[in-house]
This record gives structure tokens, sequence and C-alpha cells, in this order.
């Protein structure tokens, strides 16, 4: 297992999918090998979650073939 990365001077990048106003989205902060930190982008000084890289391109692929669809 690998120790909590230091997010104070993560960039975030908020989903092009995102609407205008910001609201309802998650926004992830590249350039953590061991680690995919992810946000609520309505609250930026709350608390990431942490998946590993796998587990982060299971979750894409899973929305991107519209498992999660209604």
């Amino acid at each position: 297992m690998f120790p909590s990365p230091d997010l104070t001077a993560a960039t975030w990048r908020k989903s092009s999918y995102s609407e205008g106003d910001g609201g309802e989205c998650i926004e992830v902060a590249p350039g953590y090998p061991h680690h995919v930190p992810v946000r609520d982008s309505k609250d930026p000084h709350g608390p990431a979650l942490l998946f590993s890289p796998a587990a982060w391109q299971a979750f894409v692929t899973a929305v991107n073939t519209g498992d999660f669809d209604a």
C-alpha cells in the first residue's frame, strides 16, 4: 500500500461534461502514479477520495459503457 499523497498543490481537472455552473460534478487530480484523487467540485476544500488507477479505470469504463444508466 502506498502512503496518501499530499494534495495541497494538486491541479484539479473538471469533467468536460460538467454543467456550465459547475454543479453536479467531480474533479480529478492527475499526476499521482499510485492514486487517482477525486473530489466534489461543489466542496473544493472538502475531502478527496483516493482510488487505485485500476479501480478508477474500471469506473470510467463502466460509465462509458452505460452500466449506470437508469
